[in-house]
């Protein structure tokens, strides 16, 4: 396994559109996201990224292949709907920097990336001098029918990276789960970290 890393910022990210959108895709169609994909969805999705200078993208390749990737954007420059329950809580969104996605096909897991994934988030947020907290979101999924047997949450992994779950800060978004032919809401919860 012949791993190799990129980086990219603002409008670089829009070089590797095609591959983030096929590996999330990939990565999100598994529990707890069940997501049924397309790639002009996605490409319109992640445009977001190439219109924030400050975003910021590490991927790693297998040969010429994405096999995972994690992004991250000031939540100034995120959508509304990330942005909303920081607002009405009376947060300053322009001290907070949000974390997107941080996926890893199967098989290239437990090789210490996800660790690297918010080792290279959280010194890209800090790099900045004037963000105080990141912050994620996570899909919210109780007594699905479709929980494998086995399924592991993340909840331990993100509480060791120092991060904490606020239940009253939450969202909503939709997709359309594996099969169905509409999107529907879905509830996030958001995780924080200040930035020490």
């Amino acid at each position: 396994m012949s791993l190799t890393f990129i980086t990219k910022q603002g409008n670089a990210i829009a070089s590797v559109f095609d591959d983030l959108a096929k590996l999330r895709i990939a990565v999100f169609r598994d529990f707890p996201y069940l997501y049924e994909g397309s790639l002009d969805y996605e490409k319109e999705y992640l445009k977001i990224y190439s219109k924030s200078e400050r975003a910021f993208l590490f991927a790693v390749y297998d040969d010429e292949k994405m096999v995972g990737a994690t992004t991250c954007i000031p939540l100034s420059d995120e959508t509304n709907d990330v942005q909303a329950p920081f607002k009405n809580a009376g947060s300053d969104i322009e001290k907070i920097f949000y974390f997107g996605e941080s996926i890893l096909l199967t098989q290239y897991r437990r090789l210490g990336l996800g660790h690297r994934f918010f080792d290279e988030r959280e010194e890209h947020a800090a790099s900045f001098g004037t963000f105080k907290t990141t912050c994620f979101c996570s899909v919210e999924r109780i007594n699905h029918p479709a929980q494998p047997a086995d399924y592991r949450p993340n909840d331990a992994f993100w509480i060791k990276r120092g991060y904490h779950k606020v239940p009253e800060l939450t969202t909503t978004m939709e997709w359309p789960d594996i099969g169905e032919p509409i999107s529907t809401p879905k509830t996030m919860i958001f995780w924080m970290k200040e930035i020490v």
